[in-house]
């Protein structure tokens, strides 16, 4: 499906799940080469920067949440910049411009023409790429706070898996947020060296390159605190399985003593005390009564027992 938005100076032409007719109709309206063409038929699986003298192609991946299991997923956008055009395909429905598309229909219908060039329009699309991943950020920390809250409410062996699978997904959202950056920035230094744009547009690379950066260290941080987190959990655990194995340990030896005396008095031979005696059965237990009771005073002075 084609959306072409004319503005200011060019055209931005979006290409959503294409067909093989759809690209070469494209290619030919825009004079793109066969090279790039074949590039652009089918999805590239690591980022991609290339170009002749009347146009620059740059493909990136930008982390998302999956629809189905809600874990991270990389989407595909595909860019071709050239002087009077902004050219994107993607391959399946990217929702930040899927967004900005309709807010520029919106505007297109209310009568509110769009005043702006080609190097603010790519400036947009990349703030609205990088923002859609700012949030997927901060949806995740959220979850992460609500894992923080179980874990320090005795719910550590629940946890576990949670806060390690969170972690993960920072890992992989950072790592897709690093592989951007060295083809951004060579996308970003061709259109700036072939002249397409104003002098201005220096800045707006800085701002490009400024909002990436910002969104790596946000996930950086995150990941962090999920390491920190992770490794908190894992203490907690273990605390409570000392505590858990400290409470069978006094058991066991409260227990040994006691089966002790029950298997002396109970061998039933010759010589064995009490064994005539009426009363034996009240005097053994007030035996290990005492024993029980020396025992647990011991191990209290010791603060064996909480």
């Amino acid at each position: 499906m084609i959306y072409r938005h004319e503005h200011r100076g060019g055209v931005w032409v979006d290409i959503e799940r294409p067909t093989n007719e759809e690209i070469r109709q494209v290619a030919r309206e825009f004079s793109i080469g066969e090279r790039l063409e074949t590039e652009l038929l089918s999805p590239t699986p690591l980022p991609l920067v290339a170009g002749d003298t009347d146009f620059v192609l740059l493909v990136l991946h930008f982390p998302a949440q999956g629809e189905q299991d809600g874990e991270t997923k990389n989407q595909e956008v595909d860019f071709v910049v050239g002087k009077r055009f902004v050219l994107t395909i993607r391959y399946e429905v990217v929702a930040p411009i899927h967004r900005l598309r309709k807010l520029l229909e919106t505007q297109e219908l209310v009568g509110g023409g769009a005043s702006f060039s080609n190097d603010t329009l790519l400036e947009i699309l990349f703030a609205h790429l990088f923002g859609a991943v700012r949030d997927h950020a901060n949806h995740i920390a959220a979850r992460l706070s609500r894992i923080e809250r179980d874990m320090f409410g005795g719910h550590e062996r629940d946890t576990v898996r949670d806060v390690s699978l969170i972690t993960r997904e920072f890992l992989h959202l950072e790592a897709a947020l690093v592989s951007q950056e060295e083809p951004l920035g060579r996308f970003l230094k061709m259109l700036a060296s072939r002249g397409f744009f104003e002098t201005t547009f220096g800045e707006r690379v800085l701002r490009i390159n400024a909002e990436r950066s910002q969104v790596a260290r946000l996930a950086g941080t995150h990941r962090a605190v999920a390491t920190e987190l992770r490794e908190t959990n894992a203490v907690l655990l273990e605390a409570r399985q000392n505590e858990v194995m400290k409470t069978l340990t006094v058991i066991s030896f409260i227990v040994l003593p006691l089966e002790l005396i029950t298997f002396t008095f109970g061998m039933g031979v010759p010589g064995t005390p009490l064994v005539n005696n009426p009363n034996a059965f009240w005097i053994i237990l007030a035996i290990m009564l005492a024993t029980v009771a020396c025992m647990a005073f011991f191990f209290t002075r010791k603060r064996w027992l909480a």
